[in-house]
């Protein structure tokens, strides 16, 4: 009789290989209830590839359709409910907000992007908006077109990240609002950007089909190769501290496709996966204490999730979450932010296409103990950097500070001073402002020759009549009737009347030295320089014309009175004289 159970079949012809165990195979998504929802919101209708959301545990803020220039609204977390029709909205861009993205280590800091071709910082308040925030902390340009990706440093304090459509990439050091490395080794538009775990590599993703990995700091590219063959954008995520990348994008056949990378190698891909014959733009979502990677596409309803695995084949398939409202983008809460309680390991913020409303739906692990889950809350990524920009400018690398999650609380920053330049460092408005004065008040003073009725009036008949309507035009009477009256022997002085020679050799020498020093720059910067100094030659123009005709009428009258006095035989000396003096004046 034979043992059927000693009987080896060869491990490539069995069938059946069982059930993969994974505590996270019966993950579930839970949409929040209406009452938990922001209602009456206009989303934004922009065709951008961006997530158009951006949530701590602070605040949500969601970019939002206007008529001109770029709004977005930023919400305390618990203003749930139908919104006023006039709630506050940040409204400082002059052009359609693109990306919004929160300081990692400051829940009241949130960086946006626009079409402007600018980056700003804004600070917003525990208490939420009670105004239109028009005033930012920093403005960034550098950007020539406009600026479509922002990225935060995840471990490297005040650096920041920006793609534009000008095919270039800027890092940012906040602080100081300078830029640090510019990186131009893009042909094309830049779809995508990710840090690694420690900061010291960024992934991107081409319009030209290349997968990049760069060194920030340097701007050199590591390692590069061809990325999915479809023509529209792809997206790219690092998969943590592993060394390997995910890949989002299409087919040569229009199939959406993942794919798994090693960093040192992109030549070819460790595994593909055909997703779906959709037509929406994946945007894929890691959570690295799970290791758990989540897919959503713009227009569709549903989201699903892969475990990663450090071996072949690389991920595994858990399950989808379903409904029957399509997304137009997706905010995510940082982990400190989601209810272990509840056995939450990843909450999404689910901007609707077809309805003005921003809706929570957490993903959670079904457990029947209401302890807390060690193997599914491990340390986590705290709000505070690792190192200084200084630090990690000059090379240092740091693996995020973690915090323990056992508590059960909600941990939030305050940092209600921001952004405080050192003591030898002025903000850059402030010191571009400082420049533009400083260019505005040392213009050379242009004479005014007209007749100046000196009869007693009241003050505002004065400054209608003499065409004096600025403070700084008062303040450089009161000044110039102070330097008048000062002793013109003393060197040290400058004499600013115009009929001393010595006042003006002393005050072109005074030009001359701040044009050496850098100090003034005579070609106007913007649209008001531009137009004070075409309206003064304006004005110039028609005092010298109305001096030409003047003129001519004197040379008249006076050849009429020689032709009088000549028929009556009167001697012509005198008139010959006048005749030459009014030549001699009209030069």
């Amino acid at each position: 009789m034979v043992d059927v159970r000693a009987c080896a079949k060869p491990q490539g012809r069995l069938w059946f290989r069982g059930i993969r165990s994974s505590k996270f195979r019966h993950v579930y998504g839970a949409p929040a209830k209406r009452d938990r929802c922001y209602e009456n919101m206009k989303i934004t209708k922009n065709a951008h590839d961006s997530q158009f959301c951006a949530v701590n545990p602070k605040f949500v803020a969601v970019v939002t359709e206007v008529a001109g220039g770029g709004a977005f609204l930023v919400l305390p977390i618990d203003h749930t409910g139908r919104l006023d029709f006039n709630t506050s909205r940040v409204t400082g861009h002059r052009g359609p907000v693109l990306d919004i993205k929160w300081n990692p280590f400051n829940d009241n800091i949130i960086a946006s992007c626009s079409d402007d071709c600018t980056i700003k910082l804004w600070y917003i308040p525990d208490t939420g908006l009670s105004m239109h925030l028009t005033d930012w902390l920093i403005d960034l340009h550098g950007h020539k077109r406009r600026v479509g990706y922002i990225e935060w440093h995840p471990t490297a304090e005040n650096i920041l990240v920006s793609a534009g459509f000008d095919h270039l990439m800027i890092v940012w050091d906040i602080g100081r609002g300078e830029a640090i490395t510019v990186i131009d080794c893009h042909p094309d538009v830049i779809y995508c950007m990710s840090f690694n775990r420690d900061g010291s590599y960024i992934a991107t993703t081409c319009k030209d089909k290349k997968l990049r990995v760069i060194d920030p700091r340097t701007g050199i590219v590591k390692s590069e190769g061809m990325c999915h063959a479809g023509m529209k954008a792809s997206k790219v995520t690092y998969l943590g501290s592993t060394g390997r990348l995910l890949t989002t994008g299409f087919s040569r056949h229009s199939d959406r496709q993942l794919a798994v990378w090693s960093q040192d190698n992109l030549s070819q891909p460790l595994t593909v996966e055909n997703v779906d014959s959709s037509s929406g733009v994946l945007f894929p979502y890691y959570d690295h204490d799970t290791r758990i990677v989540f897919l959503a596409g713009k227009g569709d309803g549903n989201i699903r999730y892969y475990e990663i695995v450090d071996e072949a084949p690389w991920l595994h398939y858990l399950n989808q979450f379903l409904s029957g409202s399509p997304q137009r983008g997706l905010g995510f809460m940082p982990k400190r932010g989601c209810e272990v309680s509840h056995c939450e390991i990843f909450r999404f913020y689910k901007l609707h296409t077809t309805k003005g409303m921003c809706e929570p739906v957490s993903m959670i692990v079904p457990r029947k103990s209401d302890q807390f889950q060690d193997d599914l809350f491990p340390d986590t990524a705290a709000p505070v950097p690792a190192m200084t920009a200084a630090e990690w400018i000059t090379g240092k690398n740091s693996m995020p500070v973690l915090m323990s999650m056992k508590t059960g609380v909600t941990i939030r920053t305050h940092k209600p001073k921001v952004y405080k330049p050192g003591d030898n460092v002025l903000p850059i408005m402030a010191e571009n402002n400082i420049r533009k004065k400083f260019a505005f008040l040392s213009q050379e003073t242009v004479p005014d020759y007209r007749t100046v009725d000196l009869s007693p009036v009241d003050e505002k008949s004065q400054k209608t009549s003499n065409n004096q309507t600025t403070k700084f035009q008062q303040i450089q009477q009161m000044f110039s009737g102070q330097v008048n009256n000062v002793n013109h022997t003393n060197e040290n002085t400058l004499n600013y009347k115009k009929t001393s020679p010595y006042g003006e050799n002393r005050e072109k020498e005074k030009e001359r030295e701040k044009e050496a020093n850098g100090e003034i720059e005579h070609s106007p910067k913007n649209l008001y320089q531009l137009q004070r100094a075409y309206s003064q030659q304006c004005e110039e123009l028609k005092l010298l014309r109305k001096q030409v005709v003047a003129r001519d009428r004197r040379i008249q009258e006076l050849e009429q009175q020689i032709a009088q006095l000549t028929g009556a035989h009167t001697p012509l000396k005198e008139l010959s004289s006048a005749i030459q003096t009014v030549h001699r004046v009209g030069r």
